[in-house]
């Protein structure tokens, strides 16, 4: 008869803390299925979130703390992950085969919000979670450029698209619908009508989370992604310098009007090194990004530098986390990216009653 307690167990295992949210998985209820049998111990731990570079650590410490209780013989750590949908504002439904949705924006054109969109979803997918990324900028589109995708997506019964595949992410945009140089002279219903149909008409298989690359500014495509789109948060990115911070806090007041909660701040562009004699400079001004997060309450999720390679690898359809995956600028994407996914977790699973409802009045 077996001498380990599942209360020997469980004290044991409580000393084994998640890294990103400071919490123990035996409180926060991630301990399944534990199973004694003889000297034999096995469970499950489940995970809201994607970490799949954190498992094998996360797994010997568990094997540690489990070893620890006298009696315990071979130990078998099973670590699952299980993203669920958090529905969002009132009155909008979920999007089929869709998760959750975040919304990468910026008030300012030229910040580096869509390179940003590209590497974070890259970095979810490498942490193992399914992603999608939904190139809204009906009138700019950059995702198959920035991606490496090229062609049409295909549609098998004549209503519906398939989604375009690359990097191991579901992409769609309108940029694989028209030519790469075709303007698209379109007033804003007709975009707005564009971005619907490319949203909801798109098959998406099972994506845990949608990287939506906002288009620059606060009309028309960005009201209408915030009415009728669940949304689960927002990311903002910007640059230090002043005028791209006047623009970004526009955006931010967008999304609170609205009712769409800010994930956080990204600051983009933070500092440049010369890679020639290493000297680093302020190109843009220093803790802009940093000082805004600070003012309004936001989390300041990281900085990126101002560096060649990003653009050199988003340029060539190799953003930085697939071209230089273990590279200190990856390591800063994917940090940004788990800590968005982390926060997505924490959120109640419902959360509709702390959106206003939004009314849209004509002046008389």
């Amino acid at each position: 008869m077996s001498t380990v307690t599942e209360a020997a167990l469980l004290a044991a295992l409580k000393t084994v803390l998640d890294p990103h949210t400071g919490k123990d998985f035996v409180a926060a209820r991630q301990i399944k299925h534990l199973k004694i049998e003889g000297d034999d111990v096995a469970f499950d731990v489940e995970f809201g979130y994607p970490a799949k570079s954190q498992h094998a650590a996360l797994r010997r410490q568990f094997i540690a703390a489990a070893r620890s209780v006298p009696g315990v013989g071979n130990v078998s750590v099973n670590m699952l992950t299980r993203i669920t949908a958090h529905a969002v504002q009132r009155g909008v439904q979920l999007l089929p085969g869709v998760k959750n949705i975040i919304a990468v924006a910026s008030g300012k054109g030229g910040v580096g919000k869509s390179t940003t969109a590209a590497n974070l979803a890259l970095a979810l997918a490498a942490e193992g979670a399914t992603v999608g990324v939904l190139d809204a900028d009906i009138y700019g589109p950059s995702q198959p450029m920035m991606l490496g995708i090229s062609g049409r997506p295909e549609s098998i019964d004549g209503q519906s698209m398939e989604p375009m595949q690359g990097h191991g992410l579901q992409v769609a945009s309108i940029g694989f619908l028209v030519d790469a140089d075709q303007a698209m002279i379109w007033r804003g219903p007709m975009a707005t009508q564009a971005l619907d149909q490319l949203l909801r008409q798109t098959n998406w298989k099972d994506v845990d989370y949608l990287i939506v690359d906002m288009p620059p500014g606060t009309g028309d495509i960005q009201l209408t992604l915030s009415q009728r789109v669940p949304i689960t948060g927002a990311i903002i990115v910007t640059t230090p310098q002043d005028i791209a911070l006047l623009d970004a806090k526009k955006g931010l007041s967008m999304f609170e009007k609205v009712g769409v909660p800010i994930l956080g701040l990204v600051e983009n562009m933070a500092v440049y090194c010369c890679p020639n004699c290493g000297h680093t400079e302020h190109i843009f001004g220093a803790d802009g990004g940093k000082k805004m997060a600070a003012q309004y309450k936001l989390d300041y999720l990281g900085a990126l530098p101002l560096n060649m390679s990003i653009r050199e690898q988003a340029d060539s359809g190799r953003p930085t986390v697939v071209a230089d995956p273990d590279g200190e600028i990856a390591a800063i994407y994917k940090a940004v990216a788990r800590q968005v996914a982390v926060k997505i977790a924490d959120k109640a699973k419902d959360f509709s009653s702390k959106f206003p409802t939004i009314k849209v009045s004509k002046d008389t």
